[in-house]
């Protein structure tokens, strides 16, 4: 008791001016280290930050029975993230750049209460925990100005629609998309494609095995326009070919016969690969020419891929449906290049769709705290990030100075906040006549689907639907003419109108 309670007047007498950085997880076994989670004034110089450092070795604070909990209790109620699946230590530290959410900040403590892993005099606690709860105040009052999305999101006072559940039972449908006979194929990220037909779920046998770590795993599927013709289908996924440790984004086509996979062909794979288990993308989508496009997110390394057209990574690419580059994309005669790319300057592009009057193609991006984007991807662009953005890095500090830069495109639309888009679609057919040519975007972080409603290329109101619905990981047009959303942990969703 005596050293738990050392431990903890550490941890409440840091001074507020020190910040303490590069913190990670090494080893549960050795040393828990929940690192940095900072707030800094450009103005004031006041930083807010919580940092617990127990070397296992000295303080022995728990079991490693107890370690895990603990650090997990630590990570939501310091950080306000929850991890959505399963992530290693070392996964979770990453995450310790998101801001503290004041109403969370007690449960680290109420927990290690319970458990008897602390105890401290009430003199000691009420001293220290008002110095503790000053904290989130203090980076609340010195938060940065930022650029606030201008058009208010409206929410309605009555649905015209109803929801049904239509595939229940899935972990984290990624990517959708519907066969000539009305059944449904479904991407799980952690490496299943299922085959929905006739209300029944199968199983889609050899599968490639994906790198199944933090954000990656088996993602986008689109069938090829002609598919009735030719039966290709089109999958990204994680994969640990090539050179160096961990994965990258691949993409592959192939085609289904008896609810296996045959013929499957590489496309297109992503060097080097990483470890890390951020921004794989990954979406796909076909132009009016039948030119494929595909996303790939910068992988974290932001101050190195995204605006190298030498190196993979935060990129739009480009080519023939059968994997070839085509001779006009915008950098085929450049030394060095990665033929491929099309547009550069992205961050995390997990949504991408053709406009269905102009057919052009559509993409938005995660942005950091802040940022997210709408993009129409054009032919050779750079379109900024981390050069400009309207997001600041999650511990608040700023990336960059500068929103706009000669060379570098302006997004259609951002959100400050962040509401962390997945999937998109526009609104096609004559089920919902008075959302036609809008556009539908998933939010995994506010649990619903955003209905923007657009004139031309600009977006002229927000709308919420389906809100409460859970994380949207994805948000697709059927072929009957309904809205379906896939969410995270329960299953793919129809919206109905009534």
């Amino acid at each position: 008791k005596a050293q738990k309670r050392a431990l903890f007047h550490f941890l409440f007498s840091l001074r507020l001016e020190t910040l303490v950085s590069n913190s990670w997880i090494t080893s549960l076994r050795s040393v828990i280290q929940l690192g940095e989670a900072t707030r800094k004034s450009t103005k004031a110089g006041a930083f807010s930050f919580f940092v617990f450092t127990a070397a296992r070795n000295k303080f022995q604070p728990c079991s490693k029975k107890k370690a895990e909990p603990l650090f997990s209790f630590f990570l939501v109620g310091m950080t306000g993230f929850e991890p959505a699946t399963p992530r290693t230590p070392c996964v979770c530290a990453t995450r310790l750049r998101h801001i503290p959410k004041f109403g969370l900040q007690i449960y680290p403590f109420y927990f290690l209460y319970k458990q008897n892993l602390v105890s401290f005099e009430k003199e000691f606690a009420m001293k220290n925990l008002s110095i503790f709860f000053s904290i989130p105040i203090i980076a609340i009052s010195c938060q940065n100005p930022n650029n606030k999305t201008e058009i208010a999101l409206k929410e309605p006072a009555a649905r015209g629609y109803s929801i049904e559940k239509v595939v229940d039972n899935l972990n984290n449908p990624w990517g959708m998309d519907w066969l000539p006979d009305g059944s449904l194929l479904i991407t799980e990220k952690k490496g299943e494609i299922m085959l929905f037909r006739n209300d029944i779920k199968t199983k889609v046998s050899n599968v490639p095995e994906v790198y199944l770590r933090g954000q990656g795993g088996l993602m986008d599927l689109k069938l090829h326009p002609n598919y009735s013709e030719n039966g290709w289908i089109y999958i990204t996924y994680s994969s640990k070919e090539g050179s160096g440790e961990g994965g990258n984004t691949k993409l592959i086509r192939t085609k289904l016969k008896n609810n296996a996979l045959t013929e499957i062909q590489s496309l297109y794979k992503a060097e080097p690969n990483s470890t890390t288990g951020l921004h794989f993308g990954s979406r796909i989508a076909f132009d009016n020419e039948g030119y494929l496009y595909f996303s790939i997110g910068e992988r974290g390394n932001r101050d190195e891929n995204p605006q190298d057209i030498t190196r993979d990574c935060g990129k739009i690419y480009r080519l023939l449906d059968d994997g070839r580059i085509p001779p006009d994309n915008p950098f085929v005669n450049q030394p060095n290049a990665k033929k491929a790319i099309y547009s550069y300057g992205h961050r995390n592009p997990q949504g991408l769709a053709k406009h269905p009057i102009t057919g052009t193609i559509w993409e938005h991006e995660h942005g950091p705290k802040g940022g997210d984007e709408i993009n129409i991807i054009e032919k050779g662009k750079n379109y900024g990030w981390p050069v400009i953005t309207y997001g600041v890095n999650y511990s608040g500090t700023p990336i960059t100075s500068e929103t706009s830069h000669p060379g570098m495109e302006q997004p259609i639309h951002y959100w400050v906040p962040s509401i962390a888009p997945c999937g998109m679609a526009f609104i096609t057919g004559n089920q919902f006549p008075d959302w036609k040519g809008d556009l539908l975007v998933g939010s995994l972080k506010f649990n619903y689907v955003e209905l923007l409603h657009l004139k031309g290329n600009k977006v002229i109101g927000r709308e919420k639907i389906a809100e409460d619905i859970g994380r949207v990981r994805n948000v697709k047009m059927g072929p009957d003419g309904f809205i379906y959303v896939a969410v995270e942990g329960r299953g793919i969703f129809r919206l109905v109108p009534k």
